[in-house]
């Protein structure tokens, strides 16, 4: 059996241009970055910006979102690739809209984001690795703006910025443990005001967010200038503009802001753009990238990191919210294997079958079912196959989905393509036909602690919430300073509905814990932090970059 890099490897994509004029976009509304990926012009941004925002001309918008992750794997990116591909298989101009891979995870222990099997998108290689950039631009601009600050402190610090209250971090897009808490300005009086700092990766980075939420490089620029980045010494907010450096970090980011476009293996396009993590940040593509596909395709497909109670929470009450765009249809993905793992079997024992343990686990999916039906979307579930899957158990799952007011349709697109999505993609197309009622879960102008404890009781199952003392003297802060209306980007682990990551299935009743939160004024949101989660990932004891390698002849091999 082929890996999934061999069979990206063996596929034969088409030029970039051709994918494009497939979509009614010429070859000069593309900046080639080789023969088969390129970004987006302006011009044709701003086109498809103005299309894509139009409810009367753009296309229909369908979030894939997933179960609870596990370690047997659920397969959201290839179910969204296939999905696509099988729009197409039923006559559908269809166009995907994904985020781009963090290197973080492809040497860590996730892997790629670019799907698997006959369910991928190309070149697989670049896409996970350095692409066009883009992550590259965002940790430079972020860096930047460090250093600029912590110039600022070194000749003179006109602005009376207190060192102890800088919240801007560093970042790299690499897991790296030992730089979570780094002190900086270490040596003679030349070399910077000695202060405590820290490392964040790059996808979690208040730029990422900017740069997913912003349409034009004005927006960039108005986002970056109102960043937080400390206090003076009497307590007043300190923001980025007031270093008059907006400009100079916009530049870094002008082409981080188009678009990126590439194919599947059976060359639908697919727009990839952006790559905040759904568990530390806001976990979505690029608005422009959604906007691109909305006004080039009658049928969009995207996804949003990791489960529903993260990524398709953050889409909805976010990116939806901010941006006046909402999905039509909602997928959930599941696998039998994962079910069977939230019902406490081993993972070296899933391949047998095990009925019980399914019907235990599926508590875990009900629960996803029950919170994106909350936003007034139709909900479909796509079950991923596996070879050891029996028919009792895809049948058990099908008849408890339907108990729970959904419907479940299997799905091989791992193996077959787009051919193995087709009666899902027909479904789903029947589901975006129906009237919907979107909405988002809260309103915004509700308290911080309300907000937040509408998320941990609706969407996590807990019983409360408690508040760690400074993270209640924080959220009094940011709404008096007017920040009170902004949504929030709950920071949790992906592995449990909870903040603990060994609650499997589907707890409830219990305390959430609110450990800190920090405002993102730029990006125009605030993020909590939940139990211990931390904004930069370690790596694993047995890292995927132990297996990855390349030949004399530049191929690339152990990705997945």
């Amino acid at each position: 059996m082929l890996s999934d890099i061999e069979i990206a490897q063996k596929n034969i994509p088409l030029p970039i241009h051709e994918v494009a004029a497939s979509i009614g976009l010429a070859a000069n509304a593309l900046e080639p970055y080789g023969l088969y990926k390129a970004k987006i012009s302006f011009d044709a941004l701003h086109a498809l910006q103005e299309k894509g925002a139009d409810i009367s001309q753009r296309g229909k918008l369908i979030l894939v979102t997933a179960m609870t992750p596990t370690a047997a794997g659920e397969g959201k990116s290839t179910v969204t690739i296939a999905l696509g591909d099988g729009l197409r298989k039923i006559g559908k101009n269809a166009v995907i809209a994904l985020r781009e891979p963090s290197l973080g995870p492809c040497f860590g222990v996730k892997g790629g984001a670019c799907g698997g099997g006959y369910a991928q998108i190309v070149p697989m290689e670049d896409i996970n690795l350095h692409f066009t950039g883009d992550i590259h631009a965002i940790t430079a601009a972020h860096n930047l703006m460090a250093a600029l600050i912590d110039n600022h402190l070194q000749q003179g610090n006109e602005l009376g910025l207190d060192p102890r209250t800088i919240t801007w971090k560093r970042c790299v897009d690499l897991n790296d443990r030992a730089l979570r808490n780094v002190v900086v300005g270490l040596g003679t009086r030349t070399d910077g005001v000695p202060r405590e700092s820290h490392f964040q990766i790059s996808v979690a980075s208040e730029i990422m967010a900017i740069v997913c939420l912003s349409k034009t490089i004005s927006e960039l620029k108005k986002r970056i200038a109102r960043i937080t980045i400390g206090q003076t010494y009497t307590g007043q907010p300190i923001l980025f503009g007031q270093l008059h450096c907006t400009g100079a970090i916009a530049a870094l980011l002008k082409d981080a802001l188009k678009p990126n476009l590439v194919q599947t293996l059976e060359h639908t396009p697919a727009f990839v753009h952006g790559g905040p993590f759904a568990n530390i940040a806001h976990g979505c593509n690029s608005i422009n990238a959604t906007l691109c596909a909305l006004g080039s395709g009658a049928y969009v497909v995207t996804e949003a990191g990791f489960a529903a109670d993260l990524g398709a929470e953050k889409f909805c009450d976010i990116k939806c919210r901010l941006n006046d765009i909402a999905p039509s249809a909602i997928v959930i993905v599941a696998t039998i294997r994962a079910l069977k793992m939230h019902g406490g079997v081993p993972k070296n024992m899933l391949n047998s079958e095990n009925c019980a343990a399914l019907e235990k686990g599926f508590e875990n999916l009900r629960i996803h079912i029950e919170n994106t039906k909350r936003f007034g979307v139709p909900v479909v579930v796509a079950v991923n196959t596996f070879a050891a899957d029996t028919e009792q158990e895809q049948g058990l799952v099908q008849r408890l989905v339907v108990a729970s007011g959904s419907e479940a349709i299997l799905c091989t697109g791992w193996e077959n393509g787009g051919e193995g999505a087709r009666e899902l993609a027909e479904r789903v197309a029947a589901l975006c036909e129906k009237q919907s009622s979107f909405a988002p879960l809260y309103d915004v102008t509700l308290p911080f602690e309300k907000k937040i404890e509408i998320l941990a009781k609706k969407i996590y199952r807990a019983g409360s919430v408690q508040f760690e003392e400074r993270a209640l003297k924080k959220l009094s802060a940011y709404a008096a300073a007017g920040y009170g209306s902004l949504p929030v980007c709950i920071a949790k682990t992906q592995n449990s509905i909870s903040h603990d990551k060994t609650l499997r299935g589907a707890p409830s009743g219990y305390v959430f814990p609110v450990r800190d939160v920090q405002l993102y004024s730029g990006a125009g949101f605030v993020v909590v932090f939940a139990g211990d989660i931390i904004d930069m990932p370690g790596l694993p004891k047995q890292p995927a970059a132990l297996n990855i390698d390349v030949d004399d002849d530049g191929v690339i091999s152990g990705l997945f």
